[in-house]
């Protein structure tokens, strides 16, 4: 049986997709969520680049996302589970090239630390199925300080009606 925590993503093409290289789910993985699905599952209702994120908990290239640049008012929903996650109230331009935010709507995420870069982070959860949408950290803007840094393949924009 093959153990989700040495699981490798070699041969998915990764690098020609602006993808980086994790080897390691975080402990998200571990808890169980309102929405779950098998591996199969998954793998059929995402995309390649989203299934890698969401599940296999990598990161996007910077840059590569359109919605680094989305201004326009609405939300942020996670892209595994349609579970609304950040509004464009929160966003700001931290200038790191992914989607930042300063804070999540209420109760939508979730957090553990991931120890992926020798030095532990809090990574950043979606409450409702477990996807990995990114990690915080505690140079953002007020009034929370804090950076909510995205990868914008985890997540769809949902324009505000009637604007």
């Amino acid at each position: 049986m093959l153990d989700r925590r040495k699981f490798t993503i070699a041969g998915l093409g990764l690098a020609a997709a602006g993808l980086t290289r994790h080897t390691s789910p975080a402990s998200a993985a571990d808890q169980e969520f309102p929405v779950t699905k098998t591996d199969e599952e998954w793998q059929k209702i995402l995309t390649k680049d989203q299934y890698y994120v969401l599940r296999r908990h990598g990161t996007e290239r910077a840059g590569t996302s359109p919605l680094d640049k989305t201004y326009a008012p609405g939300t942020y929903h996670c892209a595994g589970c349609d579970q609304a996650v950040f509004t464009s109230e929160a966003k700001f331009d931290s200038g790191t090239g992914w989607p930042s935010f300063f804070q999540p709507i209420d109760k939508a995420t979730g957090s553990s630390t991931d120890w992926k870069m020798i030095y532990p982070r809090t990574e950043v959860h979606c409450s409702n199925c477990g996807g990995h949408l990114g990690h915080v950290f505690e140079d953002g803007p007020a009034p929370t300080g804090k950076r909510y840094c995205m990868n914008g393949v985890a997540m769809k924009f949902v324009p505000k009606s009637g604007v």
